[in-house]
């Protein structure tokens, strides 16, 4: 939990330092602490969960000039710790994007860079430590707002997910082969308001899978992988 913690530190921190030295007029971010439940099922295994702490942040580095408009382009993190480790996956994400829009609705993509800290397996008695994972993904997002003074606002992200490359668990005894991936997608939706100038509340659900191909790699289907998460918390705007 001290690396964890460390990590929201960090981040917290950088989102701090992008907002103090970024000109005024550049200002534009979000920083949102969500608390909630993360369920997950690893091929036939019992499905588990367990409370989740998921810390977010987005900052539009270049917002277009109302004389000639264009792209924001935005720059943000997430980090996902859950209670238990040992059954859950911790996640580090940093992205960057364009994001095409006017005040009611906006339209993007970001190019995302997401680190999984797997959890371990057990498998007929025998513990089985699985490769960590790093995935570069391509979510496109879509927000929405609307109701009196546009304070209510729904936001949703998709994206098919790629090959992940593999790196070997520093718990790993037995060295496995790399699963031969099959298919993956991840959705979330979030849905809020804000109130005032700076405070909001949103709840998020998101729906993760991964399927990788049975073999060698892959022992009794311990990397395929169905998660799923609801959270609700409370953000500042800049």
């Amino acid at each position: 939990m001290k690396l964890c913690k460390a990590a929201i530190v960090r981040l917290g921190l950088g989102l701090l330092f992008l907002l103090a030295t970024l000109p005024a007029y550049s200002q534009r971010g979000t920083v949102d602490l969500n608390v909630g439940q993360v369920s997950d099922q690893f091929g036939a295994q019992p499905k588990v969960t367990s409370p989740v702490l998921d810390l977010n942040g987005e900052l539009a580095v270049i917002k277009p000039s109302a004389k000639n408009g264009g792209p924001s382009i935005v720059a943000g993190g997430e980090v996902r710790v859950p209670t238990d480790s040992a059954n859950h996956a911790k996640e580090f994400a940093l992205f960057g994007g364009v994001l095409f829009g006017s005040n009611n609705f906006s339209i993007g993509v970001n190019a995302q860079f997401r680190k999984i800290l797997m959890p371990t397996a057990f498998v007929n008695g025998q513990v089985l430590n699985r490769d960590n994972m790093k995935l570069l993904q391509l979510p496109l997002v879509i927000k929405y707002k609307f109701g009196p003074g546009r304070r209510a606002f729904f936001e949703a992200q998709g994206e098919p997910e790629f090959t992940p490359h593999f790196k070997v668990s520093p718990l790993s005894k037995v060295i496995l082969p790399n699963p031969s991936f099959d298919h993956g997608y991840t959705i979330r939706g979030s849905v809020g308001c804000t109130f005032g100038k700076l405070l909001y509340v949103k709840g998020t659900y998101e729906t993760r899978y991964f399927k990788f191909a049975a073999g060698q790699g892959n022992p009794t289907s311990l990397y395929n992988w169905k998660s799923n998460l609801i959270t609700g918390g409370v953000g500042v705007r800049f």
